[in-house]
């Protein structure tokens, strides 16, 4: 590596914490509140769409989604995202992050607010398009995650980066509190000036006609905080890294970070020049290994390995957890049965119960990581983290007719609801101060700044892949093992019971796959990621003195 590459980015590892550090996490952080509030608010408001498109008198019932079309609503987005993790994360490092990072944020700016506003009036129409633009708000959000990551472990120095990454991720906390707290606000609002019966006092008139607008304003809210941060992201320079060790211009990358950090570079303009003509020449990037070489996968085919494996096993158990939340809450009775509320008020409690858990688990988990993983590493708190997952899913499923009590008019009675809801929240509050914050963390570590936003993508995708299992899977699997007690237009499944269970076994092997990721405390992105070895290699086979 070149002596000015070495200077940059010693200065930046060395570099003091300073406003521009918080600036960038503030700017990054946005975006992942806003991702986690179009993904997560989707919640809150299925069962409206259920009430409102798909209510059939002779059932009975108040209207919920048909199987495929609850799959589908709750689960293109994560499509979307996995998608947009690949194709970003490959583009961030071939264009560069800051080009590319605007358009993300301009996608899920356009995509929710198309998602409220969605054509047409038919049950097929309306869900069709829906569908349709959450599919590329997923998009969006998908090239959200490597380019963020990327860019603040790029601009952190090496004693506090795993904070700072921490803390962009930890915004997510604050999208999922957010969108409850909308929908508490937009449906108490509604409900209050459209006030109607319950379903079982007056079926017909138990959801308001105006109960279509609800829907809309929660998922089309998603578009103003992005809007807010889309000029500061413009503003942001290139990384120094990418611009010193991928575009080969070190100068440009030491220019651009004294424009926003007080770094000092020792080399003057002059002295670069003598860099320049009297060292060792840097090697071409035709001569560096790729993302398929036999190299790569020697240096980093286990990390990759690790980093893939934990995110999949993680956001099956996430995902499903948090896009089922309601339906949880209502098969142990935390909920009161649909029938006892109108479609408006229905929303309310679920947004209710959400932030609930949001504000007392999800939120605290994720700070408690930002505060101690520069102290404790990223290893210890992502192996703890599956370990009490493990633990509390299990305590969930194994007693779990005790929690849930026995069937009775109003749901479900006699049973320790409190008791659940609690461990429940454990749950969240170890995900989030555990694997769901450290595996976001670690892939922008250890990979060379050349393919980190690449594998970092690949990575989250992994994760997505996951998650769509998740989504799809636990809404089948989920359903009771007796056909009169499903859901309308859903098979039997193995029940609530099993279902914690599987996702009680999928945290363990999480356990397991976390002995395939190194730990990065304390070290810099290029000792992680072997670059400094990589190029001194390749310096001493093929270094030639350029005469003055």
């Amino acid at each position: 590596m070149a002596n000015r590459d070495l200077e940059v980015l010693n200065a930046l590892d060395k570099a003091k914490t300073q406003w521009y550090h918080f600036t960038a996490i503030i700017i990054s952080g946005m975006g992942f509140f806003t991702d986690a509030y179009d993904l997560f608010c989707i919640t809150t408001v299925t069962k409206l769409l259920g009430r409102l498109y798909y209510y059939d008198p002779a059932t009975g019932k108040p209207g919920s989604l048909p199987a495929n079309v609850s799959a589908a609503v709750n689960g293109v987005a994560l499509c979307g995202t996995l998608a947009g993790q690949l194709f970003f994360g490959w583009l961030g490092d071939k264009l560069g992050r800051k080009k590319v990072y605007g358009m993300t944020l301009l996608t899920m700016v356009i995509s929710a607010i198309a998602s409220g506003l969605s054509f047409g009036h038919t049950a097929k129409s309306v869900m069709t398009t829906l569908c349709f633009f959450r599919f590329w708000l997923g998009v969006g959000i998908g090239g959200d995650y490597p380019l963020s990551a990327t860019i603040m472990s790029e601009y952190a120095n090496k004693r506090t980066r795993g904070a700072f990454i921490a803390a962009v991720f930890a915004m997510q906390g604050f999208g999922i509190l957010t969108g409850g707290a909308v929908s508490i606000i937009v449906a108490a609002a509604f409900n209050k000036a459209y006030h109607r019966p319950s379903f079982e006092e007056n079926p017909g008139l138990s959801t308001a006609p105006q109960a279509d607008y609800v829907w809309r304003i929660i998922l089309m809210f998603g578009a103003v905080p992005a809007v807010l941060t889309y000029y500061w992201r413009l503003k942001m320079p290139e990384t120094a890294r990418y611009t010193a060790l991928v575009a080969r211009d070190s100068k440009q990358a030491a220019a651009d970070m004294s424009k926003v950090l007080q770094v000092d570079f020792l080399s003057p303009d002059n002295e670069l020049n003598a860099v320049t003509t009297t060292t060792t020449i840097a090697p071409a990037r035709a001569e560096q290994f790729g993302l398929f070489s036999k190299e790569f996968l020697r240096r980093h085919g286990v990390h990759l390995l690790g980093t893939c494996s934990c995110w999949f096993l993680l956001d099956i158990a996430f995902y499903s957890s948090n896009l089922f939340q309601k339906d949880i809450y209502t098969a142990v009775g935390w909920l009161p049965a649909a029938k006892t509320m109108n479609a408006i008020e229905e929303v309310y409690r679920v947004a209710r119960a959400q932030s609930l858990i949001a504000l007392c688990a999800t939120v605290p988990g994720y700070w408690f990581t930002v505060a101690l993983i520069d102290r404790i590493g990223r290893f210890a708190i992502q192996l703890m983290g599956f370990f009490f997952m493990t633990v509390f899913m299990f305590a969930l499923a194994i007693p779990y007719y005790h929690w849930r009590g026995h069937k009775c008019s109003s749901g479900y009675c006699g049973g320790d609801h409190v008791a659940f809801v609690v461990m429940y929240s454990f749950t969240f509050f170890f995900a989030n101060f555990g694997p769901n914050s450290t595996t976001f963390i670690v892939p922008a570590e250890i990979f060379p700044a050349r393919l980190r936003s690449t594998c970092h993508g690949i990575s989250a995708a992994a994760g997505k892949a996951g998650a769509i299992i998740g989504a799809f899977g636990f809404l089948y699997a989920a359903q009771s093992t007796h056909a009169s007690e499903t859901d309308e237009g859903y098979p039997k499944g193995i029940g609530i019971k099993k279902a914690l269970l599987l996702l009680g076994i999928i945290n363990a092997l999480g356990f397991l796959c976390t002995f395939l990721v190194p730990e990065a405390k304390g070290k810099s992105l290029e000792e992680m990621s072997g670059e400094n070895e990589e190029e001194q290699d390749a310096n001493a086979g093929s270094s030639k003195t350029v005469p003055v």
